[in-house]
């Protein structure tokens, strides 16, 4: 190991632990459900904090060349508490656009910042050879506060017996990474440059253009969409699985005598601390899983049909009123995106020219919050008119449905 664990590399990973203690995020559907939301309200809340930050990253890139790294970051994370605020405060649909669009432009402040400035740091230090192996063990510790932080955000809803009190406990970290941000030194900023409006426009038509042009390149559509879509689906599905756990906790003989808010609180906490360890594994072991098929592009379409597949099944159970089944299904779904993402990234790279690759990446961006608004608000309004089973499996269908026409049947491989 060619790098030093410094006081810096410490606080890199204590900045991914303390990001990573979003301890709403296991309970958000059932918070939002609680709070007298629809299903279809839910899956609208959800594709529009993702559509929205898309949009938001243009302009947030160009006022982050004008404050500096770390400025943006204080910014992002101010805007993070300011949200978490408007949730707890919030009890109606209009207040919850509110939150989740001041959320959104909190994602779209901080995506990307924070890894530019731990590969700013690794070149002042000469560490660049390093970046995988350095970046790895950060990215271990936002693993560890997330599964952490299921196990305390079910602590909390249990002392407090109130969802809305977990977000006010979110503020906690997030403004102690607020103050640990501010530590970092200036050099990791970066150059600044004045505000030019007229650069944003400019940006979004460069977008506009990069996705135009995947669309023309049947090549690139073809293994843009492939990785993207799963992440799509994946991405409308996840928070879903928190009514599928309430179900089985309320199915249980155990804690009879306690409140459900209680007994569906533990379940939560121990099977999404449980679906956070075997999702940093899954990921670990992408590179053996993508051997065992004769190419990247087979374990990147087969995997889409595994996930889809255990969605469905899952969908099935939950229909049946199996829901321990169901949520072992459910979990697969998140498994399989842990499996993807890194032969994904591979199989892009392979497969397209050096000079379009980031035209790829920024148009596989945009498709796949394409995808996983048009799934999010199919399956709420699917959950509404025929109950989440039944939507889970409909939903699950389209994607089996879709995937043979993002196959990839010409093999290229790198010069």
């Amino acid at each position: 190991m060619a790098f030093e664990k410094d006081g810096q590399f410490k606080k890199f990973c204590a900045y991914g632990f303390l990001k990573n203690l979003r301890f709403f995020e296991p309970f958000m559907v059932l918070f939002l459900l609680g709070a007298g939301l629809s299903y279809l309200q839910v899956g609208l809340l959800y594709s529009l904090r993702m559509i929205l930050q898309n949009v938001l990253e243009i302009p947030a890139g160009i006022v982050s060349d004008a404050l500096g790294r770390r400025r943006t970051m204080i910014t992002s994370f101010v805007f993070y508490m300011l949200s978490f605020l408007a949730f707890y405060l919030s009890g109606k649909m209009p207040g919850f656009v509110v939150a989740m669009a001041i959320f959104a432009l909190g994602e779209a402040f901080r995506t990307g910042t924070h890894k530019a400035m731990i590969f700013e740091y690794l070149k002042m230090k000469g560490w660049e050879s390093e970046k995988v192996t350095y970046y790895g063990y950060t990215r271990s510790w936002s693993q560890r506060g997330s599964a952490l932080s299921a196990l305390l955000a079910a602590g909390l809803v249990i002392l407090t017996q109130n969802y809305r009190m977990i977000f006010l406990f979110s503020v906690i970290p997030y403004l102690l990474d607020l103050i640990l941000i501010a530590s970092y030194p200036k050099a990791l900023d970066g150059k600044t440059m004045n505000i030019r409006f007229s650069d944003i426009g400019k940006n979004f038509k460069e977008v506009l253009s990069d996705f135009r042009y995947s669309f023309e390149n049947p090549l690139m559509l073809k293994t843009i969409a492939n990785s993207s879509i799963y992440s799509g689906y994946y991405k409308a599905l996840k928070d879903f699985l928190q009514p599928v756990i309430k179900s089985l906790a309320l199915a249980l003989p155990i804690l009879t005598l306690q409140p459900n808010e209680t007994r569906s609180a533990v379940l939560v906490g121990i099977i999404y601390y449980i679906i956070y360890r075997l999702s940093s594994l899954a990921a670990r072991n992408s590179g053996k899983f993508s051997l065992r098929f004769r190419s990247l592009q087979m374990a990147l379409t087969l995997s889409i049909f595994i996930g889809a597949g255990a969605g469905l099944l899952s969908g099935l159970f939950y229909r049946f009123h199996i829901p321990a089944i169901a949520v072992l299904f459910f979990v697969a779904v998140y498994l399989v995106e842990n499996l993807r993402k890194p032969i994904g990234m591979g199989c892009t790279a392979d497969l397209l020219e050096k000079d379009i690759l980031a035209t790829a990446l920024s148009a596989a961006s945009q498709l796949e919050t394409l995808f996983g608004a048009i799934f999010t608000a199919l399956l709420g309004f699917l959950a509404d008119r025929f109950g989440l089973a039944n939507g889970l499996m409909a939903v699950s269908l389209l994607l089996i449905v879709l995937t043979p026409i993002f196959i990839i049947r010409k093999s290229r491989t790198k010069a």
